[in-house]
């Protein structure tokens, strides 16, 4: 008797010590988003901070995009090198809309992002039937394919890329609506990447990331899982995208279309910690902050990417699981980052 009321004095604490963290997560979070939606009134009456609204901007569309690439390769376990094609899509779908029917990227944005869950759909249906490193060829494939496709199209503009018109603001406020949109695609990838990873749906993915053969034998539908997760994967990719290509006022395929982009997620991920919630959001912080103060300190040159490699293969020897992987490992988590 004894025993089991112990048992259930320390299940009670366990409870109340996860609601407690889940409401110090809530009030962090909240107060983040109050600040970052706070933060451009500033720029009205300042308009000192150009340069600072456009480093958040870059960290929002690499949050949106990191967040949902781990959705297919940080959950299920499939590196994907084919996000940038979701990326183009998103800028060239609605560039051309607005180049040739005048409708506005902040409308046509949305439907950018279905037509790449779309497209992820139609690809995925094929890629992943294969596994491992066929996955990872084939999507560098869709990758190639895409980019040797905006170079020749010549209603596009080809390699030479197409003009956007400009929004007609002010100098000191041409950055805020794009700052916003950027951050409600941040927060969406964020939003849907811990929906699916407390759904049933994301244990499904994650049991396949760790033994797929297991996981069919247990009933999982291993293939319709996956594809629903690398098109789940592409919405906010392209939304950012479409965003991004219209603040850019310029679209070439060599902007979209790299290996550079294809890898950046990845290594955002694995500094952050793959597989978790906050660990893609933490690594494209980290990342970009790296980038710019390098760029700040040595300018742009092989000294600063040098000094950005070496910085990051640091970490990743510290930090073998990520950031948020390892400490959690360690048991030094902080609550109001744990969000898996």
């Amino acid at each position: 008797m004894g025993n089991w009321a112990t048992v259930r004095e320390h299940e009670r604490l366990e409870s109340q010590l996860s609601i407690r963290t889940r409401e110090i997560r809530h009030l962090v979070l909240t107060g983040l988003l109050a600040g970052l939606l706070l933060l451009p009134l500033l720029q009205v009456g300042n308009r000192g901070l150009t340069y600072f609204l456009h480093v958040m901007m870059m960290t929002f569309m690499y949050i949106a995009i990191a967040s949902s690439w781990n959705i297919i390769s940080g959950y299920a376990g499939y590196i994907s090198f084919a996000h940038p094609v979701f990326f183009a899509l998103g800028g060239y779908f609605t560039g051309a809309l607005l180049v040739f029917i005048k409708l506005s990227p902040f409308l046509t944005a949305p439907i950018a992002g279905l037509l790449a869950a779309l497209l992820g759909f139609g690809v995925g249906l094929i890629t992943l039937r294969t596994r491992g490193p066929s996955f990872v060829i084939g999507t560098i494939a869709l990758l190639l394919l895409a980019r040797l496709l905006l170079d020749n199209w010549t209603w596009l503009g080809g390699s030479n890329g197409i003009s956007l018109p400009l929004p007609n603001l002010p100098p000191h406020l041409f950055k805020l609506p794009f700052y916003y949109g950027l951050l409600f695609a941040a927060a969406g990838a964020v939003g849907l990447s811990y929906r699916i990873r407390h759904s049933r749906f994301g244990l499904g993915l994650r049991a396949i990331a760790q033994d797929e053969i297991r996981a069919e034998v247990a009933g999982i539908p291993t293939h319709v899982y996956k594809v629903l997760a690398f098109s789940l994967s592409a919405f906010f990719v392209a939304v950012a995208g479409a965003l991004w290509g219209y603040q850019l006022s310029y679209l070439r395929p060599s902007a979209f279309l790299t290996v550079g982009m294809a890898a950046d997620p990845l290594l955002m991920c694995l500094i952050g910690g793959r597989g978790t919630v906050a660990g893609p959001v933490l690594g494209a912080v980290i990342v970009v902050a790296l980038n710019e103060l390098m760029i700040a300190l040595l300018g742009s040159t092989e000294l600063n990417l040098s000094a950005i490699g070496l910085i990051m293969l640091l970490a990743l020897l510290f930090f073998p699981g990520g950031i948020i992987g390892t400490l959690r490992e360690r048991g030094r988590l902080p609550r109001w980052l744990d969000w898996d």
